[in-house]
């Protein structure tokens, strides 16, 4: 089945992706994979930083490698770009770490595979797109300390809301327990939170905290994530 049959109905586009430096093979993966939710494709080959500082775009998307910072700090310090959806390329979760501090909102593996990246195209649209009202969850990657009782370790973020996250951790964690976690995130100085694990995925080493109700700190999550989605 091709891509096309899967999904008939490709929508005018709305919003615009930068593929900066992409390689003709990743860069036609990705533009048909864009191009399905109304979203276009510009090849960014020269000049990255000032494009992406003086041009709109909903997104980009940049390889993780050294150099990249320099693309990075222009999004960030644009004034129409900085809450633009950053995608990275490479090879794990742990390339993105390297990059944290950029607020890095999801990671296309490396060598590209359609199918794949059209799922993480699907899971994260409504955010390019600007539709916040049915997207409360922030697709981001960054580095979480996690402490539970006298237990320390550390954790990756993959999607936060007003009123809990999703992590990734190696480390067992059993639904009901009580732990406190720090984060910064792009705005938001480092902050402590606490929370209770809501659930567990023991395959996939994921789980979701829900932020405790009664911690005041958490008033200033809400007020990051609903920043995020204003602007």
């Amino acid at each position: 089945m091709t891509l096309s049959a899967q999904i008939p109905n490709v929508k005018k586009a709305t919003a615009r992706a930068a593929l900066v430096d992409m390689k003709d093979t990743a860069r036609l993966i990705l533009s048909d994979c864009f191009r399905q939710f109304g979203i276009e494709s510009v090849a960014v080959t020269s000049r990255a930083p000032e494009r992406l500082t003086k041009e709109k775009f909903e997104a980009c998307v940049i390889k993780l490698h050294p150099g990249a910072e320099t693309v990075m700090d222009a999004v960030r310090a644009s004034p129409s770009n900085n809450r633009m959806v950053i995608y990275g390329v490479g090879g794990s979760v742990q390339d993105a770490m390297k990059f944290s501090k950029y607020g890095i909102n999801a990671v296309f593996n490396e060598p590209l595979e359609r199918q794949t990246a059209l799922k993480l195209v699907r899971s994260t649209q409504m955010l390019v797109l600007h539709e916040f009202r049915r997207y409360v969850r922030i697709p981001i990657i960054t580095e979480i300390s996690v402490v539970m009782g006298e237990k320390k370790f550390s954790a990756t973020s993959m999607e936060i809301s007003t009123g809990g996250m999703s992590l990734k951790s190696s480390d067992a964690v059993t639904p009901g327990q009580a732990m406190e976690i720090s984060f910064a995130l792009l705005t938001l100085p480092r902050i402590w939170v606490k929370g209770t694990v809501s659930w567990r995925n023991v395959a996939k080493r994921t789980f979701g905290i829900r932020f405790d109700a009664q911690d005041e700190r958490r008033r200033k999550i809400k007020q990051w994530v609903e920043s995020y989605l204003e602007n």
